[in-house]
């Protein structure tokens, strides 16, 4: 990577361009798991702190036979290794702002096919100085020589920190490609330097889009309870 500071520009602050190759082998075989090309076009981040992206990938992704990312939604992909390209575009706010948004655009190929994604992901709304709430939606657009869909992914998570030794946290989801949706509900208390306790619970519901809470079929359902005391001897 490449990283210059503009001196006294009061509006981009830093410019930066990079490059990333990672790569993922089976064992057994030496066949491509899946591999990554990423190149970072260019990246601006302002004297407030925000930050922009423009990046290009070239990925390869190797399904083994039988290995189906989509069977769950009835579209069956090809083993064997699946080239595509993508071009993307990410902003995200400085994080001393008390409300922090962020978005990631990217379109380009999947799968011997095409996907555009739309994902608002990671917004922050301080409400108070206890009470947090991080929303995020993500929409993806795939076509396919096999069928065109659409998946839709939308979180709220909630945080409330009482003290710094204790905090709540909530995360409610919805997964459309499941028609389901989720809560995971967790508490933490370390009532003493390294000895915590740890409350949680979690459910998930089948669903379809629109219909009342009331009627869902219930997937699963848990409640854990954790406790764990340090002892200084």
């Amino acid at each position: 990577g490449y990283r210059r500071n503009r001196e006294g520009d009061v509006f981009i602050r830093e410019v930066s361009h990079g490059l990333e190759v990672a790569s993922w082998e089976y064992l057994d075989t030496g066949d491509i798991q899946s591999q990554e090309i990423s190149l970072d076009f260019l990246s601006l981040r302002s004297s407030a702190g925000d930050f922009g992206r423009v990046d290009f990938k070239v990925q390869k992704e190797g399904l083994l036979p039988g290995e189906q990312p989509l069977e769950r939604i009835g579209i069956t992909i090809p083993s064997g290794e699946h080239l595509s390209q993508r071009w993307g575009g990410f902003i995200r706010s400085a994080s001393f702002r008390s409300f922090r948004v962020q978005l990631r655009v990217d379109d380009g190929g999947y799968f011997n096919g095409d996907i555009t994604s739309i994902d608002f992901g990671r917004g922050y709304v301080a409400l108070t100085e206890h009470l947090s709430v991080e929303p995020s939606v993500s929409f993806n657009w795939i076509d396919l020589p096999q069928g065109s869909f659409r998946t839709d992914l939308a979180r709220a998570r909630v945080n409330y920190t009482f003290t710094p030794r204790m905090f709540f946290c909530g995360l409610i989801q919805y997964n459309s490609s499941h028609n389901s949706v989720g809560a995971n509900l967790r508490f933490r208390w370390e009532y003493s330097p390294g000895s915590e306790l740890f409350i949680v619970y979690t459910e998930d519901r089948d669903t379809t889009p629109f219909r009342p809470i009331r009627t869902t079929e219930l997937l699963n359902r848990g409640f854990v309870v954790k406790f764990n005391r340090l002892f200084r001897l």
